[in-house]
């Protein structure tokens, strides 16, 4: 007879997972998937307190893709952070999982990413960052490079936003960036996020495979499109297999995509001291100039407040208090209004 392998609440492994996904085959979101998966199991998530949140996107997807039983509420473009900081404060015994995309956070939710970040709302938010629109023909996105070729061999010529080095400008108490195919750094990082009390921003730069799609391939819309016959008009997406990083702290490793484009990876030293926020900025400025991405623990503050204790929120989820909790007294009220409160 087989033990079987539980975790340190028992549950097994395969509670954490949800439906197939229906990504391209290949695509680093499913790697991060499957890191999550991982990550959670590990950490031991109650599902019943795990309230999964994103917006819309490739990467909004995700929640689908991981814990069937948990919570999960899918928002409007770029109003995750919103959603999920009523979550929060309705009931502060959640794990508040944000899954939005480069798209998502960095146009359209800028905004809303900016000030859950200054209210310091306890949710790990993830960002799956491949550099464009996915969903709608690969057009650049914010975070794609100056000098950055889209698959059709146009040049992005704006300047790029750095989600990270936004996030340490805001003020946020954890920042950290890796890469969806380096699961032994990137699944320790997901655990510290959740553990943390504040808002967790992770950067994941997550290749977009459907962009690999190009002049010569027998499996291109264009091959299809001059050689086939339209006996109706789905879209085929041709697979691609995931790219698996392992290298040291300290080091570089250039990672090389089947479009032939490049990404040199440079994870951060075990010297690098993780509360200095302008040695975080400093370091990031520093490998942007070289052209490097660098994944790691960038900054984190483990003495901050969050926004539930800073306001002095409920300990107890408000759907457990009864209207007498919930509701100011008539006397208190009178004697606030007295007061010119």
């Amino acid at each position: 007879m087989t033990a079987t392998n539980v975790n340190i609440i028992g549950l097994t492994r395969d509670v954490y997972k949800g439906l197939p996904s229906t990504l391209c085959a290949g695509c680093g979101h499913n790697s991060i998937t499957n890191h999550l998966i991982k990550a959670l199991y590990e950490y031991g998530v109650q599902p019943h307190r795990l309230a999964k949140m994103s917006g819309i996107g490739c990467s909004s997807k995700t929640p689908a893709y991981f814990v069937d039983s948990a919570h999960g509420f899918n928002s409007l473009h770029g109003r995750m952070p919103s959603a999920a900081t009523g979550a929060k404060l309705a009931n502060r015994e959640l794990l508040v999982l944000g899954i939005s995309g480069d798209g998502d956070t960095a146009s359209i939710g800028l905004g809303q990413f900016a000030h859950m970040i200054r209210r310091n709302i306890d949710c790990t938010y993830i960002v799956e960052n491949n550099g464009c629109y996915g969903l709608t023909k690969g057009q650049f996105s914010a975070t794609a490079d100056v000098g950055s070729s889209s698959k059709g061999g146009k040049r992005n010529e704006y300047e790029t936003i750095d989600i990270c080095g936004v996030a340490l400008e805001l003020g946020a108490t954890f920042v950290a960036r890796s890469f969806s195919g380096d699961g032994k750094q990137l699944v320790p990082l997901l655990e510290a996020a959740f553990s943390h009390r504040g808002t967790a921003i992770l950067d994941i730069v997550s290749p977009c495979v459907t962009f690999n799609d190009h002049e010569g391939s027998t499996k291109s819309y264009a091959h299809v499109k001059e050689h086939g016959f339209a006996l109706h008009a789905p879209d085929f997406i041709a697979g691609s297999q995931e790219i698996v990083v392992d290298y040291e702290p300290g080091a570089a490793q250039d990672v090389e995509f089947e479009d032939g484009s490049h990404v040199i990876l440079r994870k951060l030293d075990v010297e690098h001291d993780v509360t200095d926020r302008l040695g975080a900025s400093r370091i990031l400025h520093q490998t942007r100039e070289r052209g490097e991405l660098l994944t790691g623990l960038l900054y984190v503050d483990t003495k901050s407040r969050d926004f539930c204790e800073r306001e002095a929120m409920p300990s107890a989820p408000l759907a457990h208090l009864g209207s007498s909790e919930l509701r100011i007294g008539r006397d208190d009220w009178a004697a606030l209004m007295a007061a010119g409160g």
